[in-house]
């Protein structure tokens, strides 16, 4: 039994942040032993970084929260720091573990070749729209660097801890977690493959999702460490592209769609943003960044074209607002397209899925 000295430790550094995280050092699973001798603390950690000013931080923060304890004669804190593995060497470790979320159905990526293509806009909406459909949702937003989705769901608390586990927040219908709801605002993310990878996992496993028909899964643009991870460690059913109509945007799309068929993860289809602009005023209709790509693309690499999403204030200003645009005006021609997108996952699911090899008993 630990004794009362033991457990105010304890206690103690769960106050302890590592540098740049809202998270405590024994929530990241950081300590790895804590022991009293005649008044002495000693603390184990084991760190794997190559942030060596972080980890000394650490280590001043742990002297400084222990040793202010009454009853603490010394602290001695040994650090064991251990040196992060490469992208491939991560992904190939968390390919070994169990799976992270069994009791859900479908897992679907909302991906883009490169930033500003509106993917998250897409993310959220498409998920209140499957929700709206009937079934149950959850959306994890991965994009570490730039995670949009507390904006746009208009939630500002830290989530709730039940034991060692996180409970996602439930809003508009659907569940939401998101690396934003634990990350210091303001702070940039300056991290390594390895620490992305661990960050996801807890996403995906620490989090109490529950029974779901379908999880939206919002990735960081680009091919890089959150889409290996995701591809190794989830069983996904398929993956959306998001792009917009230029020809600079269609590039990087298809380098995203060609990443995932590299990883035998089926690619649901192209979604066009963005894709015109009809003026409210005089109802003129503008082609911003030329129209129709989307579609050329989806023909040219053989998936599906699933709609296209029209360039509006309204999306914007609701996203801004906490209120997507699905929610804000449900019967609207806008949500009509993003339930068009939904009704056309939900078909690509259950069509890619009746090609899956069925297991025979024999």
């Amino acid at each position: 039994m630990p004794t009362d000295l033991e457990t105010s430790v304890w206690d103690a550094l769960k106050q302890v942040k590592f540098h740049g995280m809202s998270r405590d050092i024994v929530s990241f699973g950081f300590v790895h032993a804590v022991r009293v001798e005649g008044g002495v603390v000693t603390v184990d950690l084991e760190i794997a970084t190559q942030n060596q000013a972080a980890v000394e931080a650490v280590r001043k923060d742990v002297e400084r929260a222990v040793s202010a304890l009454p009853g603490v004669a010394g602290v001695q804190v040994q650090l064991q720091v251990q040196r992060p593995a490469g992208a491939g060497e991560a992904a190939r470790a968390i390919a070994q573990n169990p799976a992270l979320i069994p009791e859900v159905q479908h897992v679907v990526a909302v991906a883009s070749g490169k930033g500003g293509v509106g993917k998250s806009t897409v993310a959220a909406n498409l998920a209140i729209e499957l929700g709206q459909l009937g079934h149950r949702v959850g959306l994890l937003d991965s994009d570490i660097y730039g995670p949009s989705v507390p904006m746009m769901f208009g939630i500002q608390e830290k989530p709730r801890i039940d034991g060692n586990r996180i409970l996602p927040f439930e809003k508009y219908g659907i569940k939401v977690m998101s690396l934003g709801f634990i990350l210091e605002t303001d702070t940039p993310v300056i991290w390594r493959g390895p620490m992305v990878v661990r960050a996801i996992e807890q996403m995906l496993g620490d989090v109490v999702w529950g029974a779901l028909d379908y999880m939206i899964l919002d990735l960081p643009p680009g091919t890089g460490d959150a889409q290996l991870t995701v591809t190794q460690k989830v069983p996904l059913a398929g993956a959306v592209i998001v792009t917009t109509p230029q020809d600079v945007a269609l590039i990087d799309a298809r380098k995203g769609l060609a990443m995932f068929r590299k990883v035998n993860v089926p690619v649901i289809g192209i979604v066009e943003n963005m894709s015109s602009f009809v003026c409210p005023h005089c109802g003129k209709e503008t082609d911003v960044f030329k129209k129709g790509g989307g579609k050329r693309t989806a023909e040219l690499l053989n998936t599906a074209f699933l709609g296209a999403i029209p360039l509006d204030a309204e999306i914007v200003a609701g996203g801004d607002a906490g209120i997507p645009i699905a929610v804000a005006d449900p019967t609207g021609p806008h949500a009509a397209a993003f339930r068009r997108v939904a009704e056309a996952v939900v078909r690509e699911v259950a069509r890619q899925s009746a090609l899956k090899p069925k297991l025979s008993i024999v």
